[in-house]
Parts: structure tokens; C-alpha cells; sequence
């Protein structure tokens, strides 16, 4: 059903309260849909390894990267603390003849391929399980859900929709074209594969294939591909544990409504409790699941386990 584009605010509080997964897993809970993803689980994707070829999913983190300031969020500077000349001219003062390099990164943990944690998004002043935000994101960072408890959770059964391929032509799908549940489904049909619970969803557009060949754009923020915002009820009923897409912002640009920002994020990630991905690079992934049939595999895309964070740079692994 196509929401009323002139009601965000009625659309975003039916589907909260349609639904929510608060107290689903006690008052106390810090993980959300990572809930979902158990030892069986962990078991079923570490099966799924046969060839052994692995692949990043991460984009670079470099200066070149497609931020351009919003909200703050800069491309990543990284600086050298020591280096090879510093070592051929002697002085870093150590013995013996050994010298060495230091580096340092100065970043927005959103900045490129990432996590958002589950304090990066309030409805109406609540975080997720019902808490008042205040009351969780401080000045001293997440006090409640910082992302670095989701460290040792997210590793298990990968599953990739390619909605570029399927949907798509040339294999990407065009900016503002909202993916729906039924691109979803015909997709993991055309796949072979099912979505269930405790699966970590990859979404791929191939928006970002298409930047990578003609610049970055308006990639950060600008218009994309992306979940429509009736696919809450899809988010919620397969109890996937994560999902992630190749796209900056996850749900579609423009978004489904007038005068609206991010209405899809508002309701997965304080009510369902989702762990959503952004900006992950499918490409090499999708081109081998294409040429072998196979879209399943073991996925480890552990967050780094800064304390307090709300989101987290990640490189994900998949591995067949």
C-alpha cells in the first residue's frame, strides 16, 4: 500500500507501532535484530564456505572519498607521525639501525563503508527499546547501545539481493527508484536463495558502480536507489538481523514523502531495533555470485568497538 505523500508523520507512527520490537527481547537489551542471529545461525553460514575466495566489502578511506561536509561528515585525513625519510635522516632517536612509520586518521565514523549503531536514530525524542534519547546519547557518547556491543555479533549467513541485476538495466537501477518487498522477493527468487531470520541482507543497486564511473556526485545525500519506506513490514516479518546497501543513505532519495528526511530510518532503527549497513561496495561480491549462481555465504562485518559510538567504519569480509 503507497503511503499518503503528504503524511510522513501519520506513515511513520503506524508503522512504528505495527512494528516495534520493543521489549521483545527485555527491557535491558542492547542489540536489536542482532537478537536473531544465534549459534545455529553462525553454524549455517560457516557452512556455506566451499571455495574459500573472499571479498571486501568496503570502499577506501582516503581523502577521495564522497563526502562533502554535511552534518560535518568530511572524507577521511590521514597523516603520517613518522616516516621513511625520518628514518634514513636519523632522528626518531632509536638504536641500532631500526626505524619505522606512525599514522594517524582523522575521520566521521560515518564517513564511508559503515554501521549504524542503534543510538544513531530517535523517534520523537525516543531511542530504541522505548528510552528517552536524552537519557542514552550524551555528550560522553551512547551510554546504553554504544555500537561496541555488537562487536563479537555480527558474523553469520550472508545473503545478496542483487535488485541492479534483476530490476534494473545494465544491471543498476536508476536514482529515486524505490526497491519494494516484491523487488525483494522476486529478487531472492531469481537468486534461488530465501531471507529468513538472523540473515545479514546485503542490497545491491549498483548505484555505486555507476559513480565510480561517472564521479561521486550528489552520492552523499543526493538522490539514489533504496528501500522504499513500505518495506518496513518486510524488515519487521523476515527477522533479518542486518541489512546493508551499496547506497549512502539505505532507503530512497528522494524519499516517498513531501517534506521528509530519512522516514525508513526512523522507524527500523529505534523501533525494529535494526542493524543497518551503508555505502558497501557489492561489486566484486555480485559479479562472482552472477557468474557461480550462488548469492549465500559466511559474512563477518564486526563494527570496531568504540566506546559510546553510534555508528562504526567497518570492512566486511564475505567469504564462499
Amino acid at each position: 500500500m503507497t503511503p499518503d505523500r503528504t503524511d510522513p508523520e501519520g506513515a511513520i507512527a503506524r508503522a512504528a507501532k505495527a512494528y516495534s520490537n520493543w521489549g521483545r527481547w527485555g527491557e535491558d537489551d542492547v542489540l536489536g535484530t542482532l537478537n536473531f542471529l544465534d549459534e545455529a545461525k553462525r553454524r549455517e553460514g560457516a557452512a556455506l564456505i566451499r571455495r574459500g575466495v573472499s571479498f571486501s566489502l568496503s570502499q577506501r578511506f582516503d581523502i577521495d572519498g564522497p563526502q562533502k561536509g554535511w552534518r560535518r561528515r568530511t572524507n577521511p585525513v590521514h597523516t603520517m607521525l613518522d616516516t621513511g625519510t625520518d628514518a634514513a635522516l636519523g632522528n626518531q632517536g632509536l638504536p641500532h639501525g631500526i626505524g619505522g612509520a606512525d599514522d594517524v586518521i582523522a575521520m566521521p565514523l560515518q564517513c564511508s563503508t559503515q554501521w549504524d549503531g542503534l543510538g544513531h536514530i530517535f523517534d520523537h525524542g525516543k531511542a530504541w527499546n522505548g528510552r528517552p534519547s536524552d537519557q542514552v546519547v550524551t555528550s560522553d557518547g551512547d551510554l546504553v547501545t554504544g555500537i561496541e556491543h555488537m562487536a563479537p555479533h555480527v558474523a553469520g549467513r550472508g545473503v545478496l539481493l542483487d535488485v541492479g541485476r534483476v530490476a534494473g538495466e545494465g544491471g543498476e537501477l536508476p536514482d529515486g527508484f524505490a526497491v519494494t518487498e516484491e523487488h525483494l522477493t522476486a529478487t531472492a527468487e531469481a537468486h534461488g536463495v530465501t531471507v529468513g531470520r538472523g540473515d545479514l541482507v546485503l542490497v545491491r543497486t549498483g548505484q555505486l558502480a555507476r559513480v565510480r564511473r561517472e564521479g561521486w556526485g550528489d552520492y552523499a545525500g543526493g538522490p539514489a536507489p533504496g528501500l522504499s519506506f513500505t518495506t518496513a513490514g518486510w524488515l519487521h516479518g523476515t527477522e533479518i538481523a542486518a541489512i546493508a546497501t551499496d547506497t549512502w543513505g539505505f532507503e530512497v532519495r528522494p524519499n516517498e514523502f513531501e517534506h521528509a528526511f530519512q522516514p525508513l530510518h526512523q522507524v527500523a532503527i529505534p523501533h525494529l531495533g535494526l542493524l543497518i549497513g551503508e555505502m558497501w561496495d557489492l561489486e566484486a561480491l555480485a559479479d562472482d555470485c552472477a557468474d557461480d549462481g550462488r548469492y549465500e555465504f559466511w559474512l563477518t562485518a564486526a563494527p570496531l568497538p568504540i566506546t559510546g559510538a553510534v555508528g562504526s567504519p567497518v570492512n566486511p569480509i564475505a567469504v564462499k
